[in-house]
């Protein structure tokens, strides 16, 4: 681990990191058991991240835990994660409090449950001024959605007559979406082996590095986050510029 630090340039960090969890459920099978054995053991991966965001000094991280299509999914997985959610959230969002951070969600929450919407909005209330940095998560999520949205939410206002289209430009638009508060992705990892960002912060990560790595969820750890911020360091970021 002392190694890899060595290896991280400290002046070049990236701002915003959003990580696709995948592999979970192909990381139970592997071992025989049910899908829902991976997300529990997904929880302790989550928790190393953090940490190594926290050694970093990475202000922004967001974590892509349940889309919107995820509701498709057999009832039984679907129950069965809303049982995780219900039974471990409390625990875990009080530690990430501990730590100065701020919590706040992207999503359609009210697909959940009463009981966890009060929950997530108890500890985006009580963490909203810590500082030391902040996890967005990423629930009941959809980029096309909430580009859909925020469409929707512009054209409402044009013709209730409070702007008109010479209004909209790039950050007009930016402005209606959920992350309209926070800065754009610097670099997007995913576990398991899949090359694709599945309807992850379209918008958002316009000019982010992507990192692929074939580690399943439950088994990455802090080192191989240190892993992938060293990929991208040896990176040169032109943002549609020439060298």
């Amino acid at each position: 681990m002392k190694k890899l630090l060595e290896k991280i340039d400290c002046n070049n960090i990236p701002n915003h990191i959003a990580i696709i969890m995948d592999g979970n459920g192909r990381w139970a099978k592997n071992r025989g058991k049910l899908r829902t054995f991976g997300h529990e053991k997904a929880i302790q991966s989550v928790i190393e991240t953090l940490n190594g965001c926290e050694e970093l000094g990475i202000p922004y991280i967001t974590l892509y835990v349940f889309s919107l299509e995820n509701w498709n999914r057999p009832k039984q997985e679907i129950d069965s994660l809303m049982k995780l959610f219900h039974t471990n959230l409390k625990i875990h969002l009080e530690q990430i409090h501990e730590k100065n951070v701020k919590i706040i969600t992207i999503g359609e929450l009210k697909k959940f449950s009463e009981i966890i919407q009060k929950e997530l909005l108890f500890f985006m209330n009580k963490t909203k001024h810590n500082t030391s940095g902040t996890l967005i998560l990423a629930l009941s999520y959809s980029a096309r959605e909430e580009i859909l949205r925020a469409t929707k939410n512009i054209a409402e206002k044009i013709c209730n007559g409070l702007f008109s289209i010479k209004d909209i430009n790039y950050s007009f638009f930016r402005n209606h979406l959920y992350t309209k508060d926070l800065p754009d992705v610097d670099l997007i990892i995913r576990t398991s082996g899949e090359q694709r960002i599945s309807n992850f912060l379209l918008w958002q990560a316009a000019y982010a590095e992507l990192y692929f790595t074939n580690i399943l969820w439950p088994d990455f750890r802090k080192k191989d986050l240190f892993e992938a911020i060293i990929d991208y360091q040896k990176r040169k970021r032109r943002f549609g510029n020439v060298e």
